[in-house]
């Protein structure tokens, strides 16, 4: 049977990148299916995604010897079963329509994602989670709770296997011990179009600054607060007009589709990290 592997990789940049991976595929009889690749003039960089097909090697042979030919170029290389859904965990408080959202997608085959949990500090979504049959964990969180809640959140989330977990509305600041352990593998929903608005009650600032644009921004989850890598953003209009209640509600369509793009492609393996940023492989 053909399996099907996505390759990505980032190093400094030299000719005869391409030329190096197409033939290392090539030497093991792998069919290259899809390509991207990148140039940073401002860091040096490379970075290449390439789905590909194998019959003749195992996944395991693939690592070993990837890691021999990453070496020569000083690659950061990662490797992954292109059918593989990614195990996932959902946060999420009192503001649930990014959450009804991403699950809608997951089950309609549109996210390769694998829900195999939600935890929450408020109750309000266990009905809508056995609705998917997701385990749902209440996990209530207060100054004086805050770290063992962040180590029962943590077990959830090792039990579960989660290579990411999402934080659709999820209103809590994490500290900074969790944000380590999450690296590169948490991803946030700012109801803002960061740098603008950060911290609480973004919506508020954007009226009070009367704004004609409001948006959202999907990013990593780093120890500086709503400072990580973007993923993905977007932008609905506004007018004069508009009260808060009515930027807010405009704002939770942007949220929930910019969201699931950013969900999307770092399930599909399209994002590769530049420092402080991100190259996004659409």
């Amino acid at each position: 049977m053909t399996s099907a592997y996505i390759l990505t990789l980032s190093c400094p940049d030299r000719t005869g990148i391409v030329h190096a991976v197409s033939g290392f595929l090539l030497e093991r009889n792998g069919n290259i299916e899809e390509a991207a690749q990148y140039y940073d003039a401002g860091t040096g960089l490379f970075f290449m995604r390439v789905r590909f097909a194998c019959t003749d090697h195992s996944e395991a042979a693939l690592r070993e010897q990837l890691a021999g030919f990453a070496e020569g170029f000083g690659m950061t290389v990662q490797l992954h079963a292109a059918e593989q859904p990614m195990k996932t965990v959902i946060l999420v408080s009192k503001e649930g329509h990014c959450l009804n959202d991403l699950l809608f997608r997951w089950k309609s085959g549109l996210l390769a994602i694998d829900v195999r949990a939600i935890v929450s500090n408020h109750r309000d979504f266990y009905q809508l989670a056995a609705s998917y049959n997701v385990p749902f964990h209440h996990i209530p969180v207060t100054a004086a709770t805050k770290a063992q809640g962040e180590a029962r959140q943590m077990e959830i989330i090792e039990a579960e296997g989660a290579e990411l977990v999402v934080l659709a509305r999820y209103m809590q600041i994490l500290s900074n011990d969790l944000c380590v352990k999450l690296n590169g593998r948490a991803i946030n929903i700012h109801h803002s179009f960061l740098p603008s608005f950060k911290g609480a009650k973004p919506y508020y600032q954007a009226h009070d600054r009367g704004v004609k644009l409001i948006g959202a921004t999907a990013h990593y989850v780093t120890a500086d607060l709503d400072e990580g890598p973007i993923i993905e953003q977007d932008v609905a209009r506004a007018d004069h007009t508009d009260t808060v209640e009515d930027l807010t509600a405009r704002g939770r369509d942007t949220e929930s589709q910019v969201l699931a793009r950013a969900v999307k492609w770092h399930s599909e393996h399209r994002v590769v990290m530049n420092g402080h940023k991100t190259v996004v492989f659409k």
